[in-house]
């Protein structure tokens, strides 16, 4: 495994060519651009971050179409997960319009998302998570995760963390866009601070699914 050295600024024009042409065609005359300069970088980066994160789920380039109406054959993006709980963990991304980090929880079985509302509903914990997510707003993170159009079965509408019992799923992200750095070894000291950033949402996410 070759050392991370960025992310090269052909990958993101490389997605944003397939997103004119989402082409089995394009794909094998452009694939070697896209396993230089978006697979390739994606492994080195991952390598670099697992010894203080885990390791990483690199996602294929392929989307299923056998159920939806779009039938364009390559996901636009490249992403990457590593995994602290079963659907809880830390993000990255590359496309055309640059670098995307994440965490959260992404998807939940419905004991975990009765947990998930038990935890926002006590007192302790669910203002420790107000407090958690404050932090992230005011460091530039967006909040976000599918969420019911009205209130949860069994509480109150009038509940002082009512937006929060309304999640499905709990994320937070930040887009970083195509910095200069972004093609250089930076990008992974900015990844990794990111994703420290969200370490505490993501380890209180975890905790509170886990229980039995």
């Amino acid at each position: 495994m070759t050392a991370f050295t960025g992310f090269p600024l052909a990958g993101l024009d490389f997605y944003e060519d397939l997103e004119a042409d989402n082409s089995k065609t394009f794909w094998n005359a452009h694939k070697q651009v896209w396993e230089e300069s978006v697979r390739d970088p994606m492994k080195a980066l991952v390598a670099e971050l697992e010894p203080d994160f885990g390791e990483a789920k690199i996602f294929r380039p392929y989307r299923d179409v056998r159920f939806a109406k779009d039938k364009s054959p390559y996901k636009n993006h490249q992403g990457a997960v590593v995994y602290s709980a079963q659907y809880s963990g830390w993000y990255v991304q590359i496309s055309a319009a640059g670098l995307r980090v994440g965490g959260g929880m992404y998807a939940a079985e419905s004991a975990q998302l009765a947990a998930l509302r038990a935890a926002i509903d006590d007192e302790v914990r669910g203002t420790e998570l107000e407090g958690l997510i404050a932090r992230l707003v005011s460091a530039g993170y967006q909040i976000g995760g599918d969420k019911l159009a009205t209130k949860p079965k069994g509480y109150d509408i009038d509940h002082p963390r009512i937006e929060l019992l309304r999640h499905k799923s709990l994320t937070a992200g930040r887009d970083f866009g195509a910095p200069k750095w972004l093609s250089t070894p930076r990008a992974a000291r900015e990844v990794r601070a990111a994703w420290e950033e969200m370490r505490p949402l993501i380890e209180w996410l975890a905790a509170v699914t886990a229980q039995k």
